[in-house]
């Protein structure tokens, strides 16, 4: 299969979020009407929103020949939320989502570690070639990560308008994320394994 170019996964996998960011910016102070319904801004990002990620993910998952776990629960949850936040006019449900899938992965990571089976690892372990227990330790600061991700946006969403909401999401969790992960770097050179030399 022939390769894409670098830029093209990075812009189908976060494509739809700037969009979804644009839209609501051009249309937060503005309503339209559609069928006897009158739609705020952010159900109108939203009706871009959904179709558009079902897109990307489906040309994702045609150059690449897969879909990671976490890209098919974001898929099914954003069509189910975000099909429910057009549908009622609530754009409570499409907030609620970024809630529920940070407390899956957080639940599934914590049951994994339960078990003694470390999901994580068999996931990125061929990505990244660490020792187990540098990934008992990830696993466990991740499980942590997105416990406080999930409440950081129960409460952002609560308490804050909209538009605090959609800076959030689009900026301020990918910004903890990235945060994360470069104060792990010792963590990743302190466990890393060594490639086998021919």
């Amino acid at each position: 299969m022939k390769q894409p170019a670098p830029w093209v996964k990075p812009a189908l996998e976060y494509g739809p979020l700037a969009l979804f960011f644009v839209v609501f910016m051009f249309m937060r102070n503005r309503t339209v009407m559609l069928g006897g319904t009158e739609y705020g801004g952010f159900v109108v990002a939203t009706m871009i929103f959904v179709p558009v990620l079902a897109l990307t993910t489906f040309l994702l998952w045609r150059l690449t020949g897969k879909l990671s776990a976490m890209q098919l629960l974001t898929l099914v949850l954003v069509v189910l939320f975000g099909g429910l936040t057009i549908w009622l006019n609530d754009e409570r449900f499409l907030k609620m989502k970024v809630t529920i899938i940070y407390a899956i992965f957080a639940g599934l990571l914590g049951l994994g570690l339960l078990l003694r089976k470390n999901w994580l690892e068999l996931v990125m372990g061929e990505a990244l070639p660490m020792q187990h227990e540098g990934w008992m330790k990830l696993t466990l600061r991740m499980v942590l990560l997105f416990a406080f991700m999930a409440v950081a946006n129960e409460f952002v969403w609560r308490t804050m308008s909209d538009t605090a909401w959609v800076n959030f999401k689009t900026f301020g969790l990918p910004v903890i994320m990235f945060a994360f992960f470069m104060a792990n770097a010792g963590l990743f050179n302190r466990y890393a394994l060594e490639k086998e030399k021919d």
